[in-house]
């Protein structure tokens, strides 16, 4: 049954609705404004405190300062209060030149240098289609010699700084090559550092090693790519160790090659608000993949591995990662100079944040610092983590790029070599008590027969004695 109201309680009602709307609000609103007037408050102190200090300088300090220094340093000290260790202040000539983009600067011969033994300068790596590349300078030669500069370990560093200059000047080396010495004159010039190297392994699997994510490595990488599938390689090995250093951009095009459709990259602010930075097209590569990563594997390198991951490209070899995952941003202020902060973290499509926390490998395989100084000196054959990345593909491959497959049948054999393990600690444990009877066996016996010496002993004594008393007698 339908009960009806009069108007005017209908009325009041709405009054006292709105009377308990507006209390709240009224009680929201102060209590927002007390929070606001203690920050404002507590903001008031702070800053009274760096003019308290200025005060004190300008009257008290003996020596003279520059203003603009002086509130360059004052806001570098805010921003180092922060306590983030990427947030960076740059004052207006820093900023101007970090954004004018990269310049002209003094250039080399293509080569990586390295200090030898006997103090000569010896060459580590040389660039593709460099001026030493094509003086025929090869990896492990000797440079004992730099214009008039005689090479030694005391003058090593200038050395190194005698071969960049401005490009299109010449530059005169000996080069020593096994027991040969020859003397070469090149022309200094741009050359284009590799960041990414390709190799053909045995059976056909390509292994692609990056020393960072520059603005050059989305090409450099689509290159060797395409070179080692044209070579017929059936899987692919990403080594990401030791690589620190790279932009969000470069990851996100070298991923884009690899992946399929969808999100890539993703960022989460204070706020928890989800952001996507990335997505990849259609286009994708369709081979086993594995991904080496280690302590050292850090920031936009820890992101490609997780992508991959995650997209079940790929499955990562090595140790877990360092564990850098926050996005930075430049913010200009209105004189010209600059903050860099700490604005969100990276995540990728399918798991959380992996900052502080590292990506942790499906496969781990430690070495000791041993193991990887032999690897580095020796050669790829001693690299534990390449071989475990080799085995994954290689079964990969025979799956027909099921991991899944994979994952098991390895899983299996972890937990017939633990139990396999197990049972030999049995065994072990048996035969050690075993042995423990064993002994409390012999050393029992050996007991009862010391025990039976010694009563002989003392019946010969008193047998012994007997007769000397007998003696005595007669």
């Amino acid at each position: 049954m339908n009960k009806k109201i009069s108007l005017g309680a209908a009325i009041a009602f709405a009054f006292i609705v709105a009377a308990a709307v507006f209390s709240i609000t009224w009680l929201k609103a102060f209590e927002r404004a007390d929070t606001m007037v203690a920050s404002l408050k507590e903001r008031e102190q702070r800053y009274s405190k760096i003019t308290e200090i200025e005060s004190v300088v300008r009257q008290n300090y003996a020596g003279t300062f520059l203003e603009s220094v002086l509130t360059d340093d004052i806001a570098k000290g805010l921003v180092a209060g922060l306590g983030d260790p990427y947030a960076e202040y740059y004052d207006a000539t820093t900023y101007k030149i970090l954004t004018a983009g990269p310049t002209q600067g003094p250039v080399q011969i293509g080569i990586v240098p390295e200090m030898d033994e006997s103090g000569y300068m010896r060459v580590e790596e040389v660039y593709p289609d460099s001026p030493a590349q094509a003086a025929g300078i090869e990896p492990g030669n000797l440079i004992i010699r730099i214009d008039d500069l005689d090479i030694t370990k005391d003058n090593y560093q200038e050395a190194v700084e005698r071969l960049e200059d401005e490009q299109g000047t010449k530059v005169t080396i000996i080069l020593r090559q096994g027991v040969e010495d020859s003397t070469l004159e090149l022309t200094r010039r741009n050359v284009e550092v590799p960041s990414v190297q390709g190799q053909m392994l045995d059976n056909y699997i390509g292994l692609i090693t990056f020393k960072e994510f520059n603005q050059n490595t989305p090409e450099q990488f689509s290159r060797q790519v395409d070179d080692l599938v044209d070579q017929g390689a059936n899987s692919l090995i990403f080594d990401v160790r030791g690589v620190d250093t790279g932009t969000q951009r470069s990851v996100a095009q070298v991923l884009d090659e690899l992946l399929p459709k969808g999100d890539i990259i993703l960022s989460v602010d204070k706020d928890g608000k989800d952001t996507v930075l990335a997505t990849s097209d259609a286009r994708e590569i369709n081979l086993p993949m594995a991904v080496l990563i280690n302590e050292k594997t850090s920031g936009e390198a820890e992101l490609f591995a997780q992508d991959l991951r995650d997209f079940n490209k790929a499955r990562l070899v090595g140790t877990r990662t360092a564990g850098k995952g926050t996005v930075q941003e430049i913010i200009p202020l209105s004189d010209g100079s600059a903050v860099q902060l700490t604005v969100a973290k990276y995540r990728t499509p399918f798991s959380v944040s992996y900052d502080k926390e590292g990506v942790r490998p499906d496969y781990e395989v430690k070495m000791t610092e041993d193991q990887v100084a032999l690897m580095e000196s020796v050669g790829q054959e001693y690299d534990l983590q390449l071989k475990k990345a080799v085995e994954l593909v290689q079964a990969s491959v025979k799956a027909n790029g099921d991991f899944t497959e994979v994952d098991e049948e390895i899983l299996y054999e972890d937990e017939e070599e633990s139990q396999t393990t197990e049972v030999l600690s049995e065994d072990e444990e048996e035969s050690k008590n075993e042995d423990e009877e064993s002994q409390d066996e012999d050393s029992s016996s050996e007991d009862e027969e010391s025990s039976s010496e010694e009563e002989a002993d003392e019946d010969a004594s008193s047998s012994e004695a007997e007769d000397d008393t007998s003696s005595e007698e007669v």
